[in-house]
């Protein structure tokens, strides 16, 4: 179950990629989008340290669900004003990014704060566990890498309005 629980990270991980990639290198990112997707992996971030970090106790585990249920919801802030400047096409990508969010923190919370099943082995737990402080460390590059290249002094300063279409 836990090498399983692999894939839908992985499936994130490569739609973030064309995100970026296919879409915000081609738009450019004016400055709201610039600072926010930043700001969108930070809360990310701070689940995979709330897990990572701290004791599997209930008060970590309530924190681990309010930090949770804050980056579901903070993540979509955007989406209101993305209707009308993005594609279609990454419209529909964001829409299935904001799908697999919940279910990756999910995993995360599962693995960290839900106990044992007797059927799953301690070496598939202990790859899982290792497997997501490599996603972590690849989380936030991701973070440094949309702060420091959408935000250098090689990016234009003025508010360009995304082309639309």
């Amino acid at each position: 179950m836990w090498r399983l629980a692999c894939l839908p990270f992985v499936i994130h991980s490569v739609a973030m990629l064309i995100d970026e990639t296919r879409f915000h290198l081609r738009r450019g990112l004016p400055r709201w989008e610039r600072l926010g997707h930043p700001a969108d992996t930070l809360t990310v971030i701070a689940c995979y340290g709330i897990a990572l970090f701290l004791s599997p106790t209930p008060r970590s585990f309530a924190a681990y669900v309010a930090a949770a249920v804050f980056s579901a919801l903070f993540v979509t802030k955007d989406e209101w004003i993305h209707a009308r400047v993005c594609t279609g096409g990454e419209l529909w990508l964001h829409a299935f990014l904001f799908t697999l969010h919940p279910v990756l923190l999910a995993l995360v919370g599962l693995r960290y704060y839900g106990g044992s099943g007797a059927a799953e082995s301690d070496r598939a737990r202990a790859f899982f566990g290792s497997f997501l402080v490599g996603q972590a460390a690849l989380t936030f590059v991701f973070m440094l890498w949309q702060a420091l290249y959408w935000n250098g002094p090689w990016q234009p300063r003025e508010e360009a309005e995304p082309a639309r279409g």
